[in-house]
């Protein structure tokens, strides 16, 4: 799996080769990295790569696949772009404009709650889905003031990263 990743003015490609539970093998613009990467229960990144360690705090933005990273001493805009992000950028403003209105899966996951169904008004913030992951939940909020135009998901079902879960008008 490949995929950029810019950070703030800086594009970098980042390439899975392996993975053993929280153990990677990555290759980050050519060089290879082994690193120790565990998402801490209060929601931070921690990662051990060559005896040092590192604390990541990424906050979502209102649009998928856009953050703010905190470091200890640092803050930086992130984003992530993988294949989809690529299409939905090829597809020009229209696919961006639809996308700042759906509630994306990150990772994989079970649908623990959904809040609120087709037709309910929905307020920029407000919890939308409920989502089990890697032993942690985790709640999905509205991007932006609408109403839910669809649910696409259901409480119990097991869903893949980048699943839409709920579109919104």
């Amino acid at each position: 799996m490949s995929l950029e990743i810019k950070i703030n003015d800086r594009t970098t490609t980042v390439k899975l080769i392996s993975q053993n539970g929280n153990l990677l093998e990555i290759e980050v613009d050519g060089k290879i990295y082994r690193v120790d990467l565990l998402h801490t229960p209060d929601g931070t990144f921690s990662i051990i790569e060559s005896g040092k360690s590192y604390n990541i705090e990424l906050v979502p933005k209102n649009q998928p696949k856009k953050y703010t990273a905190h470091t200890l001493y640092h803050t930086y805009d992130v984003e992530i772009v993988d294949a989809e992000a690529r299409y939905l950028i090829n597809r020009g403003s229209n696919g961006a404009a639809s996308l700042e209105k759906t509630i994306l899966s990150p990772m994989p996951g079970k649908v623990v709650k959904v809040l609120l169904k087709e037709g309910d008004v929905v307020q920029k913030g407000e919890t939308v889905v409920i989502i089990a992951a890697m032993k942690m939940e985790s709640e999905y909020k509205s991007p932006a003031d609408g109403v839910i135009k669809k649910v696409n998901v259901k409480e119990g079902d097991t869903i893949e990263g980048n699943q839409v879960l709920v579109e919104i008008e």
